[in-house]
């Protein structure tokens, strides 16, 4: 289920992304960034529509994914 990012608060919405952000795998390419600046690049395509956020009722997990 996707969840609209409009209908979280703003601190659970920053909560969420750099929960996301933090997590073992994720990768950000060859440049080293902060986690501001990949928290706001993250913002920035969920606030656009290129990225979602997915709630897994089967899983009870969050997830943050890609729509292109």
């Amino acid at each position: 289920m996707i969840i609209p990012w409009q209908e979280l608060e703003p601190d659970t919405l920053i909560n969420i992304v750099e929960s996301f952000i933090l997590r073992e795998g994720t990768d950000y390419g060859m440049e080293e960034l902060s986690l501001a600046e990949k928290r706001d690049n993250l913002l920035k395509q969920i606030h656009s529509g290129k990225a979602v956020i997915f709630w897994s009722e089967l899983h009870e997990t969050i997830d943050i994914k890609t729509t292109t």
